[in-house]
């Protein structure tokens, strides 16, 4: 695919809708310092030169055979300024700030992108953004019933757990096993999110801990045997009999020794209740695989979760690493992602999951290793543009070999992380004024409220829609925000830019994480010259920008 251009819908000077007036309230917030300067940083420590890492070379050379077999050539590497965009959208749902452009690119340093990610990693916007790509299959999206379910809790917890960089199979364990309120032990939002007039829905948890834990569909056998996989009903409900002792208590989620998994036997819904001799039948727990692994001495819950966690469940491990690879590229390794192949089916050096599976076991199942590791890859740092792109036909083949960077739609709260950070100029964390957070969180829960889903409860990206992009174009949050005032970037670059060319230079970067190109510079140069007004030419340009294919999608 060619590169994206932003010409195909420049507009003229004096083109773009009124903008509404921002609040005034903002201006005791704004910064005093220049922040279009580049600035000087304090001198950095040295990023230590090491050997590549062991992992990152096999999937290296696992993906550069396949290519070989195939008979595609890669993709060339893409500048750092594309990775590091592609990094901060992965992994902190936006780009960065100018002020961050500007710290990055003062950095002298030898693999100043390593030292990057490793800052970035430990910052709470990540925390929070992984929480937030993680929560949507572990809970859904729905909101649930508020007595017993509360989803921004959860995620809230999760946030934590992530930036203290607790180990993966700890958290599942909590989240599967926890006893405890909603509000006061968010773990058990997990539990509490299938319930449902006072009652958890024993088959909902199941289903979820199949697909989202072990990557597996296990829930399609819930009323008879999987027609496409080995999944057995009776595998489904022995592992629905697992969260058959959990109920709703006024002292939250507990478990009751005396409950167990009856299916009626005039219905296929199975139900937890206290136990009956008659009408139906008892389904005691049971594991579909591994039962060696399964936990002795606790609550259902308990064992069940020390199963999940073992060691020698290569399916943990494999579900996790898919996700994971989703969430840097955009695409997972395999979809979808609750339906990937059996471990075993090659060998662990021919196949990526198991290479990554692998790795994160013998790293303490370390999240921010995970997303590292995959971050090194030679794919990940590849560019986005490949010449058989530019055939129909030859498109598979280049996606299939993973032979260039793929280009993938952002999500809502990526769209509007990427305008805030855009139109900031410095950066706004959890360290910065609380009405510029807090404005910040409204105006962003609005904008994607407004916009509407791009993704299933799975992650799997839903089609475009005309509204969403009218909403981008031409919605309140896009006017407002390139509005050329006093504390806005549009403003500030208008008016504190030396000249036309430097404004062109800082509004591609905050925009776009690059600077313009010959031939953009010479077809967007009339668009600031012949304005009315500075400020309207860099309102014009901004929006502009906003709405270009290359701002809408990661690459």
């Amino acid at each position: 695919m060619a590169a994206f251009g932003i010409r195909q819908i420049a507009l003229p000077a004096g083109t773009l809708p009124a903008v509404a007036l921002g609040s005034l309230v903002l201006l005791v917030i704004a910064a005093a310092s220049d922040p279009l300067a580049k600035r000087r940083v304090p001198s950095q420590p040295p990023v230590a030169t090491v050997a590549p890492d062991a992992t990152v070379v096999a999937i290296d050379r696992l993906l550069a055979d396949r290519r070989a077999v195939a008979g595609i050539e890669p993709a060339g590497p893409t500048d750092e300024l594309a990775i590091l965009r592609r990094l901060w959208l992965a992994v902190a749902g936006t780009i960065p700030s100018l002020e961050e452009l500007r710290q990055f690119e003062a950095d002298a340093r030898p693999n100043r992108l390593d030292a990057a990610l490793k800052g970035l990693l430990a910052d709470r916007r990540s925390a929070e953004s992984l929480a937030q790509q993680l929560a949507l299959p572990l809970v859904g999206d729905e909101k649930g019933q508020f007595i017993v379910f509360r989803r921004d809790r959860f995620t809230a917890w999760l946030a934590d757990q992530i930036a203290t960089n607790r180990p993966w199979d700890d958290i599942v364990r909590e989240m599967v096993a926890a006893r405890g309120l909603w509000t006061g032990t968010p773990a058990v939002n997990f539990v509490t999110q299938a319930a449902a007039d006072g009652v958890i829905d024993a088959d909902r948890l199941a289903g979820r801990v199949s697909r989202v834990f072990l990557g597996a569909r296990m829930d399609c056998a819930q009323c008879h045997n999987h027609p496409f996989a080995a999944w057995k009903q009776s595998q489904f409900e022995g592992l629905a009999a697992s969260f058959a002792q959990a109920r709703l208590s006024p002292v939250g989620v507990e478990d009751d020794p005396r409950r167990v998994h009856r299916i009626d036997k005039m219905s296929v819904a199975a139900a937890a209740m206290p136990m009956m001799v008659g009408g139906g039948r008892n389904v005691p727990p049971r594991v579909p695989f591994g039962e060696e692994w399964l936990g002795s001495g606790g609550t259902h819950r308990e064992n069940l979760a020390a199963w999940i966690v073992h060691p020698d469940n290569r399916r943990f491990d494999r579900a996790i690493a898919n996700r994971a690879w989703g969430i840097l590229f955009g695409k997972a390794w395999h979809e979808p992602v609750d339906d990937i192949p059996d471990p075993g089916a090659e060998s662990s050096s021919e196949d990526l999951l198991d290479i990554l599976g692998d790795d994160f076991r013998a790293h303490g199942r370390d999240l921010r290793r995970l997303v590292t590791v995959i971050a090194s890859t030679e794919t990940f740092r590849m560019s986005s543009t490949h010449p058989l792109l530019e055939a129909p036909e030859d498109c598979d083949s280049v996606t299939q070999t993973w032979a260039a960077f793929p280009i993938t739609r952002l999500r809502p709260e990526q769209v509007i992380g990427a305008m805030v950070a855009a139109t900031s100029l410095q950066t706004i964390h959890q360290d910065s004024h609380l009405l510029t957070r807090t404005i910040r969180f409204f105006r962003e829960n609005d904008f994607i409220r407004e916009y509407g889903k791009v993704q299933d409860g799975q992650g799997q990206s839903l089609p475009a829609t005309i509204p969403q992009a009218l909403v981008q174009m031409n919605g309140k949050f896009a006017r407002e925000m390139v509005e050329a005032n006093p504390i806005t970037a549009t403003g500030r670059i208008a008016g504190m830019a030396s000249d036309d060319t430097a404004r062109l230079d800082t509004a591609f970067l905050v925009a776009l994480t690059r600077r313009p190109s010959t031939d953009e510079r010479e077809a967007l140069q009339a668009l600031l010259s012949e304005a009315p007004s500075k400020g309207r030419g860099v309102e014009d340009l901004m929006w502009t920008l906003f709405n270009c294919p290359e701002f809408c999608w990661n690459h």
